[in-house]
């Protein structure tokens, strides 16, 4: 699983909760479904972690304090 993608996790992700949701997986089907979605969510969690990270870094100052600034997205002119 190390070698997965956070957007093939994701995607896989949600393959399982469709089924799941389905309720058409037997008990132990679901169980192990349920277990891999679990494993899956962790991976894309630490995915997510270390971009934050990533980010983090690149925001810091050259005193190495992170600077903070609200995201802003600028509406696309569209004419």
């Amino acid at each position: 699983m190390a070698d997965l993608k956070f957007e093939d996790c994701l995607a896989r992700l949600e393959q399982i909760v469709g089924a799941l949701e389905s309720g058409n997986l037997p008990l132990e089907a679901s169980l192990k479904a349920f277990e891999e979605g679990i494993a899956l969510a962790r991976h894309c969690a630490k995915y997510l972690d270390e971009a934050e990270r990533r980010v983090e870094l690149l925001l810091k100052d050259e005193a190495g304090l992170l600077k903070t600034q609200p995201f802003a997205i600028e509406p696309d002119d569209e004419r």
